[in-house]
């Protein structure tokens, strides 16, 4: 498995180049970047990638100094669960 940063997102690639899934990311202003959508294929479903795409996701954001407002629902529920990642959620005031 590869994870690869392309300008719409994080896109993760199986050994022989095919995409399993991705997660687009879009620029909202200032050092907000709006979490749009998380797929996995369905054949891949229920292993955790969707999860592995919002960890790189969010030291993708972390590294850039940017801070995530998650539209889609599966990002709003990750960072939800995971409250140790909570300081990179854009404030409603920011």
């Amino acid at each position: 498995m590869e994870l690869r940063r392309e300008a719409d997102g994080i896109h993760m690639m199986d050994g022989e180049g095919r995409e399993m899934g991705y997660v687009l990311l879009r620029p909202a202003g200032g050092d907000r970047v709006e979490i749009v959508s998380t797929v996995v294929q369905q054949q891949m479903r229920g292993q955790g990638l969707a999860a592995q795409l919002l960890e790189a996701a969010a030291a993708e954001l972390r590294s850039q100094g940017q801070r995530a407002v998650p539209v889609c629902s599966y990002a709003a529920a990750w960072f939800a669960r995971h409250p140790e990642q909570g300081d990179l959620l854009a404030r409603q005031e920011d």
